[in-house]
């Protein structure tokens, strides 16, 4: 027997192939995220090298947090502290940016957003848990050019993140 679809089964038909698979939900909004969070972490990176090569920020951070986390002596150089510092540094931008795809469940918003989110980061670090570590000293004591590269490098990160997950989403 033949299949004829009236009108509005058609209508219908359409209106489902329209609707967004499921990936799209939480786990897109994570893959999302984690892309527009490595994009942002090589924006920020770009920030950092700038402000090392101003003399601004003698080392760079995350070098110096894997170097406390690795055995030995916290502030003694160890070898491949450069490259998994550059590791940990996009593994965590990549995971931060997944946490913000989650928060934002993947949807456009206003960049103003990511800037912020991008400075909680900053501020959860570098007034929380990197001094906690014994890494670097808290905000209001570490070195000014480092306080405004950090400062800057994490706007950067903000904006990036929001710009690239918002392009990102455009294209659902």
């Amino acid at each position: 027997m033949p299949r004829t679809l009236h009108r509005t089964d058609q209508r219908t038909v359409r209106r489902v192939e329209a609707e967004p698979k499921k990936s799209s939900g939480m786990k897109g909004a994570l893959v999302r995220g984690a892309i527009s969070g490595a994009v942002a972490t090589a924006a920020m990176s770009g920030v950092m090298v700038a402000g090392q090569r101003a003399g601004m920020l003698p080392e760079q951070p995350p070098k110096r947090i894997v170097r406390a986390l690795l055995p030995g002596h916290r502030h003694r150089r160890k070898q491949g502290e450069g490259v998994m510092g550059a590791l940990a540094h996009v593994g965590f931008g990549t995971v931060s940016g997944s946490v913000y795809g989650l928060v934002t469940r993947g949807r456009r918003v206003p960049v103003p957003v990511g800037v912020a989110y991008g400075l909680a980061l900053w501020i959860g670090g570098y007034a929380g848990w990197v001094p906690g570590l014994g890494v670097l000293p808290p905000i209001p004591r570490d070195r000014p050019g480092r306080q405004w590269v950090m400062a800057a490098g994490h706007v950067v990160y903000g904006t990036a993140l929001a710009c690239v997950m918002n392009g990102l989403a455009r294209r659902r």
